[in-house]
């Protein structure tokens, strides 16, 4: 490889003379009956088969365990036929051809000989490999497969740009992106899929690159370079002989082998509104107390980090005492007022608090490996504003270590017990720097993506320990399994066209990767200009997302924009309220397949090609299908997929009926939408209120509807 990139780079094109493999693969055997063995130049390698696909793993394995997989491959029984220089693994379903000088893989389907998967077959003029279909680096391992033209892959976490990934180079690694504009996002995961049927599932904690057909590395090829001493991959298959949506399939095959979303509580369907940051308790109060009078539709209302910390002290579960003389007093008003709330915190402790000194000398800290003493944070001031003031220098919760691990999901016990529903898990990409070790002995930044999922299951045990409402976690950066921390969120977008077509394909990408559960920021984060159009589209798109939460940088209360806009937010409410019994049953639905609540019309569509390339609208669910407007002018371009589509008015009996399979544009009102329902669906409409505690419920806590629309 060339010299190497800092940690959130992406890498240049690689040297391939310098990596290419040669290795001869020696004595293929058969170990036991479910797993063979294959010894080559650059280590020892295990393979398996179920029928969820191929499993190759090298035979040096971690020490320790993150807890990353909760279900083991089903194996199926293997035969071995040793040819000259070839051999074939085979089982019921999957017959695998193993090349040598170098290593590689073709996987045919055994009743039909149909070929699902081969490593790369990008050649050379001098050499038989262009790029190395598996092969040993400087840097980790590199795997390539072979890619037909034009075909589209997906996946890869929450990304801005397009939902097909050919073209593009991804780096699997968490970063506070302050944005949605570029390649950097705050939830990655190195799985990715192809409606071929195949799908790629690298079980690590360390970065992972993605050269997905991109032209610098290879365009006919996607190339993988783990930057791990291990190597776990999970090669998925699904036949299209037996399957009508691989896609589906892809999820449903990582998400059993990763873990399920938990169906989040009923209230946390409900409208959400925050803000950074609500100044005091007074300010707090006002806001909540008009929402109540002006009976806005809302469940949940949220103190943000300055709201509640010292900034200069933070995080320690602590009220600043300054403004919050008594926190338990301005809780049991906003329960008299029906509001759930959500509160804020970080994993970073001030060097200006006493518990950085005390979880210093209790080794709960991230250590330095310099010094031995607890490494020194420091923020990039460059991101710090007039409203989002510095932080001082802080030191990072070590969650490797079991008791710091357990005091912090312990310590959330006294918020839960003054009131507070749910958490807001904000950061956890800190761990940037090689000379920062963990407890474990595990380097900064091959702890830097997993750290996420340590931080994350830690807050969401306490939910699930000490919350008197239901779990319910709202985390910003996610890896390998955080799905099993019920729901994540877009952080930061620009608050213009492009921020929230960016945020909303993030959550798209997000549910390509399996995780059912996101919400944006509805108007933008930052740099707001007060734009009523881009804030009630924003509001109109976020009806159909599993969590709506309206929140950034100054209000985003309905009547702090103006009258034609809080009336046409105020209706997107009121519908957003109407569609909570089908938004739980789509949840549900969630819980037990995979199956992202906003779907792309990849996996939406599987049989119609010529859907997959709209990937700005997607289903809400099984049954309706949102276009959302991306433009100031209203103007809306959509398809509309074979079969004939009501248009969702739940005012009118005989609703506008639109053909499928054409393209349709048209210009809508402030306050209209273009959302359709497959005719003939009934669906579940919920009466209109103002919190989700006044619909109806079952004995077992299910939603109960009021009536049906018949679309």
């Amino acid at each position: 490889m060339t010299s190497k990139a800092p940690a959130h780079a992406l890498p240049e094109t690689p040297d391939w003379n310098s990596i290419v493999a040669e290795d001869i693969v020696e004595d293929p055997e058969l170990i036991n009956s479910t797993t063979a063995r294959i010894r080559t130049g650059s280590g020892t390698f295990y393979l398996q088969v179920s029928s969820h696909g191929v499993r190759m793993f090298s035979h040096k394995q971690r020490d320790y365990d993150y807890g990353l997989l909760v279900a083991d491959f089903d194996l199926l029984d293997l035969n071995l036929d040793i040819e000259s220089e070839k051999f074939t693994i085979s089982s019921d379903l999957y017959r695998i051809h193993v090349g040598s000088k170098p290593l590689t893989l073709t996987v045919e389907q055994v009743t039909t000989g149909d070929t699902l998967l081969k490593t790369a077959s990008d050649g050379h003029f001098v050499r038989t490999h262009r790029v190395p279909p598996l092969a040993k680096t400087q840097d980790g391992w590199m795997l390539s497969l072979s890619l037909s033209s034009n075909e589209p892959v997906y996946g890869l976490g929450e990304k801005w740009g397009a939902l097909n990934k050919r073209g593009q180079l991804i780096r699997s690694y968490n970063s506070d992106a302050l944005g949605v504009n570029a390649e950097l996002s705050y939830k990655n995961i190195p799985f990715c899929w192809s409606p071929e049927g195949w799908g790629m599932f690298v079980h690590t904690p360390a970065v992972v690159t993605h050269s997905v057909g991109h032209p610098s590395w290879s365009q006919r090829s996607y190339c993988c370079l783990i930057e791990d001493e291990i190597f776990d991959v999970f090669l998925l298959l699904k036949p299209k002989s037996i399957t009508e949506n691989v896609g589906a399939e892809m999820i449903s095959a990582l998400t059993q082998l990763t873990g399920r979303a938990p169906l989040p509580p009923a209230w946390s369907g409900g409208v959400i509104l925050s803000k950074a940051y609500y100044q005091d308790p007074d300010e707090l109060l006002k806001v909540a107390r008009e929402v109540r009078s002006k009976n806005m539709p809302c469940d949940t209302i949220t103190i943000d980090g300055r709201a509640w910390q010292d900034t200069d002290t933070r995080f320690a579960f602590e009220w600043d005492d300054s403004r919050w003389p008594d926190p338990k007093k301005v809780m049991d008003e906003l329960k008299q007022l029906n509001f759930k709330v959500c509160i804020w915190e970080y994993p970073l402790i001030s060097v200006n608090h006493s518990w950085f000194s005390e979880f210093a000398e209790k080794g709960w800290l991230i250590k330095d490996i310099r010094t031995d003493q607890a490494y020194l944070y420091d923020w990039d001031q460059q991101a710090f504003g007039e409203v989002l003031t510095t932080l001082p220098q802080s030191g990072i919760v070590d969650f490797t270590h079991p008791d710091a691990y357990a005091f912090w999901r312990d310590a959330h016990k006294d918020l839960f017990d003054i009131g507070i529903d749910m958490i807001k898990a904000d950061f956890g990409e800190q761990l940037e720097d090689d000379n920062m070790i963990a407890s474990n002995g595990e380097r900064g930044l091959a702890l830097h993506n997993v750290y996420a999922h340590l931080y994350n299951r830690c807050v969401y045990e306490a939910a699930e320990l000490y919350s008197k409402s239901g779990p319910f976690l709202f985390s910003r950066s996610s890896w390998i399994g955080c799905q099993r921390f019920n729901s994540q969120w877009g952080g930061d977008p620009q608050a213009d066209w492009e921020g929230m077509m960016g945020n909303v394909r993030g959550g798209l990408s997000w549910g390509l990767s399996g995780a059912p559960f996101y919400a944006t920021d509805i108007g933008g984060f930052y740099k707001d200009t007060r734009d009523d159009a881009l804030y009630v589209r924003w509001a109109q798109a976020a009806v159909f997302s599993a969590h709506f939460r309206l929140h950034g940088i100054g209000a985003r209360e309905p009547w702090s924009y103006s009258s034609e806009a809080e009336s046409a937010v105020f209706g997107a409410l009121e519908l957003r309220y109407r569609l909570q019994t089908y938004l739980q049953k789509t949840m549900i639905e969630a819980t037990v397949t995979g199956m992202p609540v906003q779907r792309p019309m990849v996996i939406a569509f599987p049989d119609e090609k010529q859907a997959w390339g709209f990937e700005n609208q997607f289903m809400f669910g099984a049954d309706i299908l949102v276009a959302p407007c991306f433009n100031p002018s209203g103007q809306v371009e959509y398809y509309l997929p074979k079969g004939r589509w009501s248009r969702l008015d739940l005012a009118s009996s005989e609703p506008e009926v639109l053909l499928g399979s054409q393209v349709y544009t048209e210009v809508l009102e402030l306050d209209g939408m273009a959302v359709f329902v497959r005719e003939g669906v009934s669906l579940p409409i919920n009466k209109a209120v103002l919190s989700t505690d006044e619909l109806s419920h079952g004995s077992d806590g299910e939603l109960l509807h009021d009536s049906v629309w018949l679309a």
